[in-house]
């Protein structure tokens, strides 16, 4: 026999580093690790749906893009189409020099 005395088991120790480790999973799973993907909520929009706004959407830009229509009748302010209002902006500069 050695006459090194018992020491007792460190039961602390070893709660903190299982704990340690329990606590660094729980940060993974809940910042790293790729999350659900929520379910779509009600009344959300199907792909096909967004798409079909999409295009309606655009097609009332393009128009409003390229067409005359009164702002402001009374002050007589005009919207014109885009070519249009490029081409007086290069007239009235030239026409500075």
């Amino acid at each position: 026999m050695s006459n090194t005395p018992n020491k007792p088991f460190p039961w602390g120790t070893l709660i903190a580093i299982v704990g340690g480790f329990a606590l660094f999973a729980l940060i993974i799973a809940f910042a790293y690790l790729p999350q659900r993907a929520p379910a779509i909520p009600q009344g959300a929009l199907t792909p096909e749906e967004r798409m079909e706004r999409l295009t309606e959407m655009r097609a009332k830009e393009a128009k409003q893009a390229n067409s005359y229509s009164w702002i402001d009748q009374q002050k007589g302010t005009v919207e014109i189409p885009i070519d249009r209002a490029m081409e007086l902006t290069v007239q009235e500069l030239n026409a500075k020099k």
